[in-house]
Order: C-alpha cells, then structure tokens, then sequence
C-alpha cells in the first residue's frame, strides 16, 4: 500500500493550499492519519492528524490556528487545508497512517506511521 499525496505547489506567503490524500486499497477509516512534512536539510515533523474513533485532531504548535485536517470517508480521503502560509512552511508534505491506533492522542510521531506516499512540494515564496 502506499498513499498519494496532492495539491502542493507554488504560493505566495499568505497563501492557501489544499493537500489531498489518497490510499487505493485501504479503507483510512479506523486509523488515525497524519500529515507530515520535510524540509530541506530536516528531519520528517508530524504536522497535524486525524483520529478515526471520534472527532480529535492534533496540530504542531507552528501551523495551529492555520492548518486544518479533515477526512472525507465517502471518498476515503484526507485533507490538509492551509492557509496564511509562510516561507517557513516549505516543505515536502506526505500522509501516513498509524496502523496501530485510531486516535492521535495529541502527538503524532513519524516513527509510528506507515504506507508513506511520495510527497508533494509545497513552496511558499515571501
């Protein structure tokens, strides 16, 4: 299995971007997802994600207020809505899911996830 993530590109800072993330042949639902993002010359930092057992949300402290993640289980996708975005949020984003809970738990550590996607760039000029 291995997700796909979409919808990075090129912004202005102050921008929005919406992620879109897709898992053909895995129902995300009953898992808790996380985005991700890497920047250049750092290490992979859990951004946000969802649980699936009831409506929490995680988000790091720089992209509180900002990000938003949501799950479409009809589509059996999940999102990342950004907004106010700044340089420093440059990064290549990817989604993962934590096979072993369905709630975040108010962290979302890299080390836990699996079926990492490719990634998309997302690029925020000042």
């Amino acid at each position: 299995v291995q997700f796909v993530e979409s919808g990075g590109g090129l912004v202005q800072a102050g921008g929005s971007l919406r992620l879109s993330c897709a898992a053909p042949g895995f129902t995300l639902h009953g898992y808790a997802i996380g985005w991700f993002r890497q920047a250049p010359g750092k290490g992979r930092e859990g951004v946000a994600c969802s649980s699936s057992s009831d409506s929490s949300t995680y988000y790091t402290d720089n992209v509180k207020g900002r990000f938003t993640i949501s799950r479409d289980n009809a589509k059996n996708t999940v999102y990342l809505h950004m907004n106010s975005l700044r340089p420093e949020d440059t990064a290549v984003y990817y989604c993962a899911a934590n096979l072993m809970r369905s709630r975040c738990d108010g962290r979302a550590p890299s080390y836990e996830y699996d079926y990492w996607g490719q990634g998309t760039q997302v690029t925020v000029s000042a």
